[in-house]
């Protein structure tokens, strides 16, 4: 890659010359085809650009041109948000609840805007990999199989014993290429929670994908609701230390191309985490509306009440819940412009509910994934 085409790609350069039109010249770049100089518009680089999202106007010129192809990802970000993994479920003879889950860590290209590759390092081949979801209690087993050529671990958030926690000098430490470590422990406290490579050097382990979401229900469960995983996270496509595309479940803009179907009047529960590397912090506002936060996921009691925004550091997260009093399109996003502009903004379509079954097909959704959303509890009864 030229020494320009490297500058191009410098989050500045995104910003002057327009998301839609940097992802065109890297999709370009990626394809083999001769970039165009910076500054010149759409109409001179042959390329049409994306329509914007029903109802937010000029908001949907920052989308990038063309579509992402999610078999060959071998995910959906669509599908990430409701794709609970609960295991192998069984009991242990003293009655407690056994959860087995198998990860492995692999080395992939995937497509995180259109036409954009990125090298990532993933867990079962996605990023993020695979949302664990268990109760309080339950005894976990994580078979853990590195098949790439650096040496990675699972460091958990949540308390378990040193030899569990993932990190070099502790119990196995990294495990090196071609080899495998068996975590177990049980899953306490309750609340939303996340799992990432540990080994060194942090930051790019963590940057190149390797993290996931691990959700530890309360034993009493939370009030039925339409549940969503939201993990922030960006891409620093030409390693400079600082990002170029910015996302919701990896793919830029993905939520503002297909609006997430709701209805109107239902309780909405997102579990939100924060994973961006090279950024201090990351947010999350909520247009039209307000929320309930709770801090961590670790209390059954909000510990922010109705508020449109929240700030997370680099391994917060938290729990959000709220309701729409109108249908319409409304936007989320960070309020933090420069994130907005480069790929992280979505959009809630919230309909009546005899509308939607065709909300879902408008996006290419069905039956098992409204399913997932509203039964994804590992608390019987509690699924809305």
């Amino acid at each position: 890659m030229s020494h320009w085409f490297q500058s191009l790609l410098s989050r500045r350069d995104l910003l002057r010359v327009g998301a839609g039109s940097a992802a065109a010249l890297v999709g370009a770049q990626a394809l083999g085809q001769a970039p165009q100089p910076a500054g010149m518009d759409h109409s001179q680089m042959g390329v049409t650009p994306a329509a914007p999202p029903k109802g937010h106007g000029g908001h949907g010129g920052n989308l990038m041109v063309g579509t992402v192809d999610h078999a060959r990802n071998g995910f959906d970000p669509m599908q990430l948000l409701t794709d609970w993994d609960t295991g192998k479920v069984s009991q242990l003879p003293d009655g407690q609840t056994l959860r087995e889950y198998t990860i492995t860590a692999q080395e992939k290209d995937i497509e995180i805007a259109p036409g954009v590759f990125f090298p990532a390092w993933t867990y079962n081949g996605r990023v993020p990999g695979p949302t664990l979801r268990c109760t309080e209690g339950d005894r976990l087993r994580i078979r853990f199989f590195n098949h790439t050529s650096h040496p990675h671990t699972i460091h958990f958030h949540g308390v378990h014993p040193a030899e569990m926690d993932g990190v070099p000098g502790a119990g196995p430490g990294e495990i090196l290429p071609g080899g495998s470590f068996l975590y177990e422990f049980d899953a306490e406290p309750f609340g939303c929670h996340l799992y990432h490579c540990h080994a060194t050097s942090l930051k790019r382990h963590i940057h190149k994908g390797m993290y996931g979401a691990f959700i530890v229900d309360p034993k009493e469960g939370r009030p039925p609701a339409r549940e969503f995983m939201m993990l922030q996270n960006a891409f620093d496509t030409n390693f400079d230390g600082a990002n170029e595309i910015y996302a919701v479940n990896t793919v830029g803009f993905e939520f503002a191309r297909r609006p997430i179907p709701v209805k109107k009047g239902e309780l909405i529960r997102i579990y939100l985490i924060n994973i961006i590397e090279f950024d201090l912090i990351n947010g999350f506002h909520l247009h039209a509306n307000f929320f309930n936060y709770y801090d961590t996921g670790t209390t059954l009691d909000p510990t922010s009440r109705i508020v449109d925004t929240v700030t997370q550091g680099q391994g917060q997260r938290g729990i959000l819940e709220f309701r729409y009093k109108f249908t319409g399109q409304f936007m989320f996003h960070p309020h933090i412009s420069e994130f907005t502009e480069l790929g992280w903004m979505g959009v809630f379509n919230v309909v009546e509910g005899a509308d939607y079954a065709a909300a879902l097909q408008e996006v290419g959704l069905d039956a098992a994934w409204d399913r997932r959303a509203t039964q994804g509890s590992t608390i019987k009864g509690q699924g809305a």
